[in-house]
């Protein structure tokens, strides 16, 4: 195994539960409740060890990148999946600012969450997995009214993360869900194609990929994780800070 503990970073609106099944139970599973990108990197580079590898799902995702660039040398591998490394659209941000206001007037994180079922969790699943629909719903009742808010905003602070990742050379395994349609299988496409000899991988699976395939997914990370020892890893200078824009 790597010199390093294996971190992994939910995405919004979700708790660690996303990874019940994966076999990936030695994994830290820090929160993702700043504000700002920047605040929540400089939170994981202050906690986390000297080294460490590092991924996650969707938001947690963008952040775990953001690691990798402003501290490469510090990581030594990164897992994404189910993400996104451009910057935001206008119409994300409206989105985005939608919900804050919806929270504010009294809604909850886990009304929000039922709204976007389609966007979460592939047709097939909704129609015969009511237990993945619950877990999902549960996922956001778990998940205090403050930090969805929080993640809300961090989420507007993102940037275009792609022409960051040329830099890095991190062994990186980036994961798609062929059904996924908030972060379809072509976003992933650049993200691997940014990192330098990463490896691309797809399963049958809408957004949320290890709730929907878990022994598959697990199979995946555990694999290309317990390889880390064997790939070669060049000297990594500092990229820079992730700036908000």
């Amino acid at each position: 195994m790597p010199a390093g503990p294996f971190v992994l970073l939910a995405g919004m609106n979700c708790t660690s539960d996303l990874w019940t099944g994966c076999g990936l139970d030695h994994a830290l599973t820090p929160a993702v409740d700043a504000d700002d990108l920047d605040a929540q990197v400089d939170r994981l580079l202050r906690e986390l060890p000297p080294a460490f590898v590092i991924g996650g799902l969707s938001l947690g995702a963008i952040v775990a990148m953001a690691v990798t660039v402003r501290a490469p040398e510090r990581v030594l591998g990164l897992c994404v999946t189910a993400t996104n490394a451009k910057a935001p659209t206008p119409a994300q941000r409206a989105g985005w600012a939608g919900w804050r206001d919806r929270l504010s007037a009294g809604e909850t994180p886990a009304g929000l969450q039922s709204e976007i079922l389609p966007l979460l969790l592939s047709e097939r699943v909704r129609a015969t997995r009511p237990d993945l629909v619950e877990r999902t719903l549960r996922m956001a009742e778990q998940t205090p009214d403050a930090t969805l808010a929080a993640q809300l905003r961090l989420q507007a602070t993102r940037v275009d993360l792609l022409p960051r990742l040329r830099a890095v050379r991190v062994p990186s395994l980036v994961i798609a869900g062929r059904d996924d349609a908030l972060c379809p299988p072509g976003f992933h496409d650049e993200i691997a194609t940014a990192l330098a000899g990463s490896r691309l991988e797809q399963l049958d699976a809408g957004h949320l990929v290890p709730l929907e395939r878990p022994a598959a997914f697990g199979a995946l990370v555990r694999g290309w994780f317990a390889g880390l020892d064997a790939v070669p890893r060049d000297d990594q200078p500092r990229s820079g800070r992730v700036a908000a824009s």
